[in-house]
C-alpha cells in the first residue's frame, strides 16, 4: 500500500501488517469464476491443462529425439501435477459452521444493532423486537445476534435499551428466541454495560448525543476512571468491589439468556462501552490491578469471560466483540487486539467478532466498503481464532470474497440487513446458489428467485 493510504488524521497503519489492497483486488479475478460456479470457466481450465500437457509432451519428445532418451531433469505432467500444492477449498456463504456443539446453518449473520425500542423502559422486548429479529431469521440469516442487552439498569446505553438484569425479564424473550430458532436460524444475544456512555438519549427519549438528565429518566454513569466521553457527563470511577459486582452481573445475565433459550452468548467489549473503556489506555488511568499494562487492562474482560463460561457450561459458544482499533494515536490498536484474542482463546472464547472504534468522540475513520475486513484477517491469522468481518459489506460477491480469501469465518450484514430482511435469499440468487440449498421458509419457496 502507498504511504498516503497508510495514514490519516488519527491513525497510522504503518507498522501493522495490513494486506495490500491492490494485491487483493488482483486476486478478485481468480476468485470470481469459482464464486459464480461457472461451468464454462471450468471447461476452459481443462482445455488449458490439456494444452499444457500436450506442450510438455512435445518438449519431452523433442529432447528425446536428440538424445534417444528423455531429456535430463524432465518431469512428466503427472509428476508436475503431484508436485503442485492442491488449491485450498474454503467455505462459502451458505456453508454451515460449527462452534462447540452448535452448528449454524450458514455464514451470513445479523450483527447486534441497537434499536432503542423498549419504550416502557423496563428492558423487556416488544412486538417490534419480535418482528425485527424473526423476520431476519425467516430471511435466511444463519445467526441472529440480538442487540446490546444491559446486564444492569445503569448499564443501558439509553433508557429504551433491552435488558436481562432480572429474572422477570426472561419470559419476555422466549417467544422471540423460539421463533428465531423455528425459522432455522441460531439465536444469540450480546450482553453489555455501557459505562460512561450510558444514560444517553435516543429518538424515543430525545437528548440524542447527550446525557439524559435525571428528570427525564437519566442516571449517573460509571467508568474505570473519571474521564468523560465527548460532551457527556463525567462518570464516577468504579471501586474494585463494584467491578466484581459487574462481573457477577454479566454472569447472571448470561444464565438468564440461556434460560430464555439463546444458543450463543456474545460479550460486548467494543465500541467504547465499559469493557472497552477498561481495555483502552486513553480511558483507563487506574493504578490498581485493573489498569496499567495489557494484563491489567484486560483483567476485567477475562474475569467476565471466565464467570460467564462457568454459568453457561461447556456446550454453549461464547463470542466476544472487540474494536480492533480505536483509530486514535496512543490508544487501543491491532497489536493489542491480537494479543487479547490469544488470551481469550485460552479462556474458552470460540469466536472474536471484529469491529472498530468508539472510545474517542470525533475521530476520523477511513470508511469505505469492507474497511474493517483487514483487521479480521490479521486477528484470524495471527491469533488463530475464528472471526467475523463487518463494516460496509453490502454486496453478495463482496461478502463471498471475504470468505474465499480466508479473511473471516463469517460475515455480518448490518445496515444492508436493516434495509432488507431477506438479504441472504437475494444473495443466493446473485451467486447462483440452487434454491434447494438456500434457507427459504417452506411457505416462500414458490416465490423463490
Amino acid at each position: 500500500m502507498a504511504d498516503n493510504e497508510l495514514k490519516h488524521e488519527n491513525f497510522d497503519f504503518r507498522g501493522f501488517d495490513v494486506p495490500d489492497l491492490k494485491a487483493a483486488a488482483m486476486a478478485d479475478a481468480q476468485n470470481e469464476q469459482d464464486l459464480r460456479g461457472d461451468r464454462g470457466g471450468k471447461d476452459k481450465s481443462k482445455d488449458k491443462a490439456a494444452k499444457a500437457k500436450g506442450k510438455g509432451k512435445a518438449t519431452q519428445d523433442k529432447s528425446s529425439s536428440k538424445s534417444g532418451k528423455p531429456g535430463k531433469g524432465s518431469k512428466s505432467s503427472a509428476q508436475k501435477a503431484a508436485a503442485k500444492p492442491a488449491k485450498q477449498t474454503r467455505p462459502g456463504l451458505f456453508d454451515p459452521i460449527t462452534l462447540r456443539e452448535l452448528t449454524v446453518r450458514n455464514r451470513i449473520w445479523l450483527p447486534p444493532m441497537d434499536t432503542y425500542s423498549a419504550f416502557a423502559r423496563d428492558g423487556r422486548p416488544t412486538p417490534f423486537h419480535y418482528q425485527h429479529y424473526v423476520s431476519r431469521a425467516l430471511g435466511g440469516f444463519g445467526m441472529v445476534i440480538v442487540e446490546a442487552t444491559a446486564v444492569a439498569p445503569e448499564g443501558r446505553i439509553s433508557p429504551c435499551d433491552v435488558g436481562l438484569w432480572a429474572d422477570w425479564q426472561i419470559d419476555s424473550w422466549r417467544w422471540i428466541v423460539d421463533d428465531i430458532k423455528a425459522a432455522g436460524a441460531t439465536a444469540a444475544i450480546q450482553l453489555n454495560h455501557a459505562g460512561r456512555k450510558a444514560s444517553t438519549g435516543c429518538f424515543a427519549v430525545g437528548y440524542e448525543g447527550q446525557t439524559v438528565p435525571a428528570e427525564a429518566g437519566g442516571w449517573p454513569t460509571v467508568a474505570p476512571s473519571e474521564i468523560a466521553f465527548g460532551g457527556l457527563d463525567k462518570p464516577r470511577a468504579l471501586s474494585v468491589d463494584e467491578i466484581h459486582g459487574i462481573v457477577g452481573a454479566f454472569a447472571a445475565a448470561a444464565g438468564r439468556a440461556v434460560a430464555a433459550g439463546f444458543q450463543a452468548i456474545e460479550i460486548h467489549a467494543a465500541h467504547g462501552y465499559l469493557i472497552s473503556q477498561f481495555l483502552d489506555p486513553l480511558s483507563n488511568e487506574r493504578d490498581d490491578e485493573y489498569g496499567g499494562d495489557l494484563e491489567g487492562r484486560s483483567r476485567f474482560l477475562v474475569q467476565i469471560v471466565d464467570a460467564v463460561r462457568e454459568v453457561i457450561g461447556e456446550d454453549v459458544p461464547l463470542l466476544v466483540r472487540v474494536s480492533a482499533t480505536d483509530w486514535a494515536a496512543g490508544g487501543w490498536d491491532l497489536d493489542q487486539t491480537i494479543a487479547l484474542s490469544r488470551i481469550l482463546k485460552e479462556h474458552g472464547v470460540d469466536l472474536v467478532d471484529v469491529s472498530t472504534g468508539g472510545i474517542i468522540a470525533g475521530v476520523s475513520v477511513p470508511v469505505k466498503p469492507g474497511y474493517q475486513v483487514p483487521f479480521s484477517e490479521q486477528i484470524r491469522t495471527k491469533a488463530d481464532v475464528p472471526v467475523t468481518a463487518v463494516g460496509l459489506i453490502t454486496k453478495p460477491k463482496q461478502a463471498a470474497k471475504v470468505l474465499a480469501r480466508g479473511e473471516a469465518d463469517a460475515v455480518e450484514i448490518g445496515r444492508a440487513g436493516l434495509r432488507d430482511p431477506y438479504w441472504p435469499l437475494r444473495a443466493a440468487d446473485k451467486l447462483g446458489v440452487p434454491v434447494a440449498d438456500v434457507p427459504y421458509p417452506r411457505q416462500y419457496v414458490r416465490g423463490a428467485y
